[in-house]
């Protein structure tokens, strides 16, 4: 039987509630659209962490934060003190190796983010990349492209999607395909630099109804407080404070999403005889919540549905995979999911779960629970049909920092707590005690932050950790060395 080829899709800081096929009726994405109809739409979709670098190496290996170790974004102004060819998941075993070992060519084209750009990490074949992986604009990005080294004046996405065309065209089959685009992304400067793009036009009337506006939040204004001082001021994060409400940056945004729709449109065509799976790293709140960012733009940190929500869109080259799917899905799963269906065997200790019978058009896996688990260093999270939980670490010495609880069937904004609702106490207590078995049987100890384990290079709550688990505590750039 011929392998299938496997392309597999990931933007930058999007949650599912910016897609046509999502219910937005602001954003032109008719591509998008088009491929949830013709293939698989997971309407439960979302990631394990709610920063860039983690969700990767959770996409690329099947484990959660405190398994591979990367709690945090992968601080590339550093780069001078990293380790001569570091990568954050050496040592780890990963997607690509997986394939290669299948017999699959590999190829990334896109933001990497999980360590140096000048050799490629493990398993990859093909290797094109920017130098930084934190995104300072759209255009003329410093590119990796097997090691040559040059500038790229026009746009990411479209640099990168014909470099992927490009080495999909040449007949390396079977090919898993990696295009981690580093948009829409939403964070300035990349998104308010004045920089406008083929689709900006579209929505320069737009009046983005579609976010909703909403004063500042306290947690907003203390992770900002918090951030400045334990950087000495060395990190400007106003973007949390002014971008929520700013309508060019919101424009820009969603010009963003349909440059990659049309991105989308070409690669489906290019490629009929592909497994494509459409996701994203992470959500992104634009103001949901009174505030701008990802899980740790606040204090304490949050998973709620803008931030932890993803677009997860499956379609596969013999139209098995169809309509839509109530399945609660993490895109840790993407991990044993392409295993599975390129002919491997996912390991069945990992976190990671396979939904390749889906693709194959048969039932639902049977998983035990219909859930996800996401952490975001002193919060972690489970999420059901019907309810959220947010628990915080406790620890002699710890700040007390609130539970939340929130009935998603009737309050799905997520606005009232319920954790200290006595009629509730059930559920919560419930709740709390599956997040605390299934990080027991996920967790490796040198990575869980709440045991005193320590994060592979950077960690926004540094200062936090130091307090409870003394001066000597610090990221690490690998484990054992």
């Amino acid at each position: 039987m011929e392998k299938p080829n496997v392309i597999l899709i990931m933007t930058d800081n999007q949650q599912a509630a910016t897609l046509g096929c999502y219910g937005n009726h602001e954003v032109h994405t008719p591509n998008l659209d088009r491929l949830a109809k013709q293939g698989l739409k997971f309407d439960n979709a979302f990631c394990p962490n709610a920063f860039c670098s983690p969700c990767r190496a959770s996409a690329l290996t099947g484990m959660l934060p405190s398994q591979h170790g990367v709690h945090s974004w992968i601080d590339d102004r550093k780069m001078e003190d990293w380790p001569k060819g570091w990568h954050a998941l050496d040592g780890v075993n990963t997607l690509p190796e997986e394939m290669g070992r299948l017999g699959y060519r590999t190829g990334l084209f896109g933001k990497y983010h999980l360590g140096e750009s000048a050799t490629p990490g493990a398993g990859w074949d093909r290797w094109v990349t920017m130098t930084h992986g934190h995104v300072r604009s759209f255009y003329k990005n410093e590119i990796t492209d097997d090691g040559e080294v040059y500038e790229q004046p026009g746009h990411a996405v479209d640099f990168f999607t014909d470099k992927a065309l490009d080495w999909i065209g040449q007949g390396h089959e079977p090919y898993f395909a990696y295009l981690p685009f580093p948009s829409p992304y939403g964070h300035w400067p990349a998104t308010n630099d004045g920089n406008r793009n083929r689709y900006s036009e579209m929505y320069d009337d737009c009046p983005v109804d579609t976010v909703p506006r909403q004063g500042l939040s306290a947690a907003a204004v203390a992770n900002y407080d918090q951030v400045k001082a334990q950087s000495g001021g060395g990190l400007d994060f106003s973007l949390l404070l002014r971008a929520p409400n700013h309508l060019p940056t919101l424009r820009n945004y969603y010009s963003q999403i349909t440059m990659i729709d049309e991105i989308v449109g070409r690669i489906a065509e290019a490629a009929p005889d592909a497994l494509i799976l459409f996701t994203a790293d992470h959500g992104l709140s634009l103001g949901h919540h009174g505030f701008w960012g990802h899980g740790a733009s606040t204090y304490p940190s949050n998973l709620h549905l803008a931030a932890h929500s993803v677009p997860l869109i499956a379609r596969t080259p013999d139209g098995k995979a169809s309509g839509e799917t109530p399945l609660y899905v993490s895109n840790m799963d993407v991990y044993s999911t392409i295993l599975d269906y390129a002919g491997g065997a996912p390991d069945p200790d990992l976190p990671s779960r396979s939904f390749a019978s889906l693709l194959r058009g048969e039932d639902a896996p049977d998983w035990g629970e219909d859930a996800v688990y996401s952490e975001q260093e002193e919060t972690r999270v489970i999420r059901t049909p019907g309810w959220a939980y947010f628990k915080r670490f406790s620890h002699d010495g710890a700040p007390d920092l609130p539970d939340e609880l929130f009935n998603t069937a009737d309050d799905p904004g997520e606005t009232v707590n319920l954790a200290n609702d006595p009629t509730r106490g059930a559920i919560a207590a419930d709740l709390s005690a599956r997040i605390d078995a299934y990080f027991e049987r996920h967790v490796r100890t040198e990575a869980d932050l709440w045991a005193g384990g320590q994060p592979i290079q950077n960690s926004m709550m540094s200062a936090y950790w130091r307090d409870i688990w003394g001066e000597d505590w610090a990221p690490v750039y690998r484990y054992g060395a």
